[in-house]
Order: structure tokens, then C-alpha cells, then sequence
């Protein structure tokens, strides 16, 4: 059976409650920095326009504070949501976990160990079989639909 992978830009809906607590929308505005970039630089995803030498705008899309809320922004990091762990948290965290031992079939009483010696004996498995993620390479670039332009 073919194992079907994530796509690197798809939210989990854990990484949506973290990204709301941490940059709530009513605090933050959306802009776009531009600037010259290469084809063949780091910003290549972002680059508009290249010329017959690669040289484009890099057009990137960010997320910033709103003037009144930047020292608010400043105290909302990871540390501090983990550290308080509000009960929401705490039931994506359970949700998610209940959705990862379903997908596996493990049996949620499992200890630390056991899921490790799991995880070690399933990665033997397909690094032999190579039934193995897919690398970089063969992952998709991000479709042009979620281009800010």
C-alpha cells in the first residue's frame, strides 16, 4: 500500500491553534517585502519576473505586529504556551496523539520505549523494502494557487 505524505505547506490544525495564540489576526497585519533576488538564490520560490539573467523581485510574503501590539507579540513564544499549557493545548496534543496511533494501529497504552522500538522496527522495514519517505527532491513545490500574487 502506498503511503501518502503531507505537504510541507499544510497546517495541521495543531500548528493552526499554536499560529492563532502566537500571532492572533486582530494583532498582526500581512505584508510583502521586495526586494532583487536571484532565480538561483534561497528566495528562488518568491522571485516575479526574472530576466534573461535570473534576476527578479523577490516578492515575500510576512506576517508583522500591528504598532500596539508588538511588545504583546514579543511575550507569545512557544516556551511560554508549553510552560502554561492551557487545556486546549493539552487536547489538540491528546487528539493528535490518538490520531497517530490510530493511523499506525498501536495501541495507545503504549510506553515510550515500546513506541520507539515500533518506530525503529517499521523505519527497518521500509528502508529495506524501499518503501521509504519521499526526499526533498521528490516532494512538490508549493502550488502556484497559494502565490500571494
Amino acid at each position: 500500500m502506498a503511503q501518502s505524505y503531507p505537504l510541507a505547506w499544510e497546517k495541521s490544525p495543531l500548528d493552526e491553534l499554536r499560529s492563532n495564540w502566537q500571532d492572533p489576526p486582530n494583532w498582526i497585519r500581512h505584508e510583502t517585502l521586495e526586494f532583487p533576488g536571484s532565480i538561483h538564490g534561497p528566495w528562488a520560490r518568491y522571485i516575479h519576473d526574472p530576466d534573461d539573467r535570473g534576476i527578479g523581485t523577490v516578492r515575500y510574503p510576512r506576517l508583522a505586529a500591528k504598532d500596539a501590539h508588538v511588545f504583546d507579540l514579543a511575550k507569545r513564544t512557544l516556551t511560554k504556551l508549553y510552560n502554561e499549557r492551557p487545556t486546549w493545548l493539552d487536547l489538540a496534543h491528546k487528539a493528535l496523539d490518538k490520531a497517530v496511533f490510530d493511523a499506525y494501529e498501536w495501541d495507545p497504552s503504549m510506553t515510550d520505549e515500546q513506541i520507539l522500538a515500533a518506530l525503529l522496527e517499521l523505519n527497518l522495514e521500509r528502508s529495506s523494502s524501499g518503501d521509504a519517505a519521499p526526499t526533498g527532491d521528490e516532494i512538490e513545490d508549493e502550488p502556484e494557487a497559494n502565490d500571494p500574487d
